[in-house]
């Protein structure tokens, strides 16, 4: 598997060397509900949030902005993003409020960024979808919270609700992103009891938005 992360990391590198410098510009088009989800993460003051997949930090800024006591914490595959990231960080004027480091979904934990304390918040804002051993992810993010923990999802949904013709063109050009909409992930949420977790998806299925407790995690 470690082998099979390096090979991820080396492509992400590749598909973002160039970009990461207009990717914020274009990707607000068709990333839809990310602000949303930054604006129900009700974080505490005292709570620690990473985003895993942080690419631009784009999110990161904007979290650290609306919940300005929260720790962050930003892991990403790709040393070119992280590249940006720290750049925009450090226009952002916020170097000591968001700590970054390279490092694969699939090994999250405190000790990535050398601390010991728990996360109190895991963030995937569509991420999931371009990490090949997604189901890894999950469990790594869930070792790495505190009891109380919560994952929050933001990613494409099944696409079951658009025309069949606009689903098959979106699921052609999307794989030329290296991005799989992560079909098994939904149909599980949507198969549990009412309470497992919170699902909100957006029109035609194309997004959903998902919070899962550390204790209601899909297995």
């Amino acid at each position: 598997m470690r082998a099979a992360a390096r090979d991820h990391a080396g492509l992400m590198d590749k598909v973002y060397r160039r970009q990461r410098f207009f990717y914020d510009a274009t990707r607000k088009f068709y990333l839809f509900g990310r602000d949303r989800l930054i604006s129900e993460l009700e974080l505490r003051p005292s709570e620690r949030l990473v985003e895993v997949g942080c690419g631009t930090a784009r999110n990161l800024i904007k979290i650290a902005r609306r919940y300005p006591g929260a720790a962050l914490f930003g892991l990403d595959a790709s040393a070119e993003m992280l590249k940006t990231a720290a750049r925009n960080i450090a226009r952002a004027g916020l170097e000591s409020r968001i700590r970054l480091a390279p490092g694969y979904a699939e090994a999250l934990s405190p000790a990535q960024f050398g601390e010991e304390k728990p996360f109190d918040v895991a963030l995937f804002s569509y991420s999931l979808s371009m990490i090949p051993d997604w189901k890894g992810a999950l469990a790594a993010a869930e070792a790495a919270l505190s009891p109380s923990g919560r994952i929050e999802i933001v990613d494409f949904g099944d696409l079951k609700g658009l025309p069949r013709t606009g689903e098959v063109l979106l699921r052609r050009w999307l794989t030329l992103f290296h991005v799989a909409p992560r079909s098994e992930l939904l149909s599980s949420i949507e198969a549990q009891k009412p309470g497992a977790a919170r699902l909100t998806l957006l029109p035609g299925r194309y997004a959903f938005l998902l919070r899962l407790q550390k204790q209601g995690l899909v297995r």
